[in-house]
C-alpha cells in the first residue's frame, strides 16, 4: 500500500472468515462481497467448503479501499485506477531493487564481480574521454 493506513490489532493467525474481517473493518459481508466483484486484488482463497479466507494482505487492500472511498472520497472507477497505479508503483520498485541489489547486504557482493564491474567502467570512461 501507498500509505499506511492504520490497522487494528489482528488476531495471530493466518485465515480469517468473511465474519472476522466485517467485524474488524466494521463493514457489512455484503460490502465486501461487491468489493471483491469490482476489486481484482481482493480475491480471497476459498475452503474446500466454499467459504472464503481472507488473508492479512487481503485486510491491508479492504482497509486502503475503505479509506479511499469512505475518507478521500473516491469513486469505485477512482479507487481501481489508484490501485493499480500503486501495485505498479510498488512492483516497479520491487524490481528496481532487485536489479540494483538493495535488498542485498554490501557484505553479500563478490569482490570479483565488483573488480570486474570496475574494470568495464573505466574502459568505457577511457572511449568516451577519446
Amino acid at each position: 500500500m501507498a500509505e499506511n493506513i492504520p490497522l487494528p490489532p489482528l488476531p495471530d493467525k493466518n485465515f480469517f472468515t468473511i465474519g472476522e474481517v466485517s467485524s474488524l473493518c466494521q463493514l457489512p459481508a455484503y460490502v465486501l462481497r461487491y468489493w471483491e466483484s469490482q476489486f481484482r486484488v481482493l480475491k480471497p482463497q476459498r475452503r474446500t467448503s466454499g467459504q472464503r479466507k481472507y488473508t492479512k494482505p487481503d485486510i491491508e487492500v479492504i482497509f486502503q479501499v475503505k479509506d479511499l472511498l469512505y475518507n478521500r472520497k473516491f469513486t469505485i472507477a477512482g479507487a481501481k485506477k489508484f490501485i493499480a497505479g500503486d501495485r505498479r508503483k510498488k512492483n516497479e520498485t520491487e524490481t528496481l531493487n532487485v536489479e540494483l541489489g538493495e535488498n542485498k547486504p554490501a557484505a553479500s557482493f563478490d569482490p570479483g564481480v565488483i573488480k570486474e564491474i570496475k574494470t568495464e567502467l573505466e574502459d568505457i570512461l577511457k572511449v568516451l574521454k577519446k
